[in-house]
């Protein structure tokens, strides 16, 4: 349930641009993302299994109301923008399977909400092996898509070689950060774990973050192995044939047929996203669920909730493409990739903090190691979306000329507010007990 977060149509379109416009030249920025899923998802396991509490509970019984209500806010933020690539990946997929228009599939996501409270009805199990079936359609489609490829392995090794070659690559590149490392998995991570029966004894405590970590070692290097093909596969079809700038997965799909010659290569492109959309959207579901009881300890029926989340994605995504045309569409899924990396600071540094308090976590507090490893791919996030942010503000402010109060009262006062929350929890994890 937690990987399928890790390949979403999000993913593809960050892996697409990557892939076309900078060839193999990214993939270690894949890796990189991967080995800091990893760990923290190994540390949301541990909060989950050794306290008993989700990364909300822990959140809400440590800050004050108003920093509960921020971090609860970009946490939504957060699930709107990857429902938003859900419902995108979902609406494109039947278009280029069925030839059904975007609008319309758009308008249909909605009811993939009846599908979710079924399968939570019949249980976590079902909807696991739900999941499993689709993260298994995904996987097969894209290495048969690679055996069409044929991609270079020698030139493939390359890609592993740390190195950005202009801003936009570190534009993509956070893209890729964000789609990969996902915040509302940390949410959701710390709460299913609770769903296992294990001992409390310090032994069963024991067995179960070993398990877990193989459990998400697995997991998270399927997701790797897909989004890792996806990004070869535009390398080797349209970098190397000279096409540097497909962003949208519509072009993507068109073209994998005369470039590979094969005609299967675009109906499993098209099922394969299908299926990514179906599944990562059950995770949002559950993590919205997580997220809006406990910092607001406010239940609601569950398909009033998901109807919410999915509106909130569904409404502008419509709007978009109804006002804008279906060639934004590439657009909005890279902005939606780039939202979620700047939400991260916001799930991983308390995360930080919960697991390093001795007096909480007790003889399963992390190591020292473990610290500097999580600190230290904090700040590679944290780094990376500070400048980000930066040079995005210098264009705002340019295009912006005439309205240079928008910018001044609205803009600028929002990016100061999450930035002095950034500085607080920081402080609050560094210092804390």
């Amino acid at each position: 349930l937690v990987a399928v977060g890790y390949m979403d149509p999000g993913n593809w379109a960050t892996d697409i641009a990557g892939g076309s416009k900078y060839g193999y030249s990214l993939l270690w920025v894949l890796l990189m993302s991967n080995l800091i899923a990893l760990l923290l998802q190994t540390l949301s396991a541990r909060l989950g299994i050794v306290r008993g509490r989700d990364l909300a509970q822990a959140s809400r019984e440590t800050y004050p109301k108003v920093v509960n209500y921020s971090l609860w806010v970009l946490a939504e933020i957060a699930i709107a923008a990857c429902d938003l690539a859900e419902v995108l990946g979902m609406a494109i997929g039947l278009k280029l399977l069925v030839g059904l228009p975007v609008l319309y599939g758009v308008a249909l996501a909605i009811l993939d909400t009846f599908l979710i409270l079924y399968l939570q009805k019949k249980g976590m199990r079902y909807m696991e092996a739900f999941i499993l079936s689709l993260v298994s359609i995904i996987g097969l489609s894209f290495f048969i898509e690679l055996a069409f490829a044929k991609p270079d392995i020698g030139e493939l090794a390359t890609g592993f070689i740390p190195g950005l070659k202009d801003s936009g690559a570190l534009y993509i590149a956070i893209g890729i950060i964000g789609a990969t490392v996902m915040p509302h998995n940390l949410y959701l991570h710390s709460s299913l774990v609770q769903t296992r029966r294990n001992n409390k004894d310090e032994e069963g405590i024991r067995l179960a973050l070993k398990f877990n970590f193989i459990d998400s070692f697995v997991a998270l290097n399927m997701a790797f192995f897909v989004n890792a093909a996806i990004l070869i596969l535009a390398a080797t079809v349209f970098f190397k044939n000279g096409y540097h700038d497909i962003v949208e997965i519509q072009d993507a799909h068109s073209m994998l047929q005369p470039l590979l010659g094969e005609k299967l290569a675009p109906i499993l492109f098209a099922v394969a996203l299908i299926a990514a959309g179906q599944s990562s959207t059950i995770t949002g579901t559950l993590a919205g669920q997580i997220v809006m009881e406990w910092y607001l300890d406010l239940q609601i029926a569950p398909w009033l909730r998901r109807l919410i989340t999915r509106l909130v994605a569904v409404v502008p995504a419509f709007l978009v493409i109804w006002l804008l045309g279906e060639d934004k569409i590439g657009e909005m899924l890279i902005l939606s990739q780039v939202m979620l990396s700047i939400q991260l600071g916001f799930a991983i540094i308390p995360l930080i903090h919960f697991v390093r308090k001795k007096k909480k976590m007790g003889r399963f507090v992390i190591g020292t190691w473990v610290k500097v490893l999580a600190w230290v791919s904090a700040a590679i996030i944290v780094g990376l979306n500070i400048k980000l942010v930066i040079e995005t503000l210098s264009g705002w402010h340019k295009e912006l000329a005439s309205y240079e109060w928008v910018f001044n009262f609205i803009i600028l006062p929002v990016v100061a507010g999450a930035f002095l929350l950034l500085l607080y929890v920081i402080y609050c994890a560094a210092v804390g007990s």
